[in-house]
């Protein structure tokens, strides 16, 4: 991968990064539907690059812990 390339990926992983946190820290102010559709989004995503069934279960327990909505369920 040429340097031009290496900087126009490295820009686009830190907008993803970026993206996700902050999705993330407003997880539990989102309609449930679209909590719903990121969860299944992001688990199909993480599936692509790790074979771990448990991703889901990981994935659930980490929202779980860190949200006042979904610790209340």
């Amino acid at each position: 991968m040429n340097k031009p390339d290496q900087v126009l990926n490295d820009i686009a992983a830190r907008y993803l990064l970026v993206l996700g946190t902050a999705t993330a820290d407003l997880w539990s102010e989102l309609p449930h539907d679209l909590q719903h559709l990121l969860f299944e989004r992001a688990v199909v995503l993480g599936h692509q690059r790790e074979q771990d069934e448990s991703l889901r279960e990981q994935l659930a327990k980490f929202l779980h812990d860190h949200h006042a909505r979904t610790q209340a369920r």
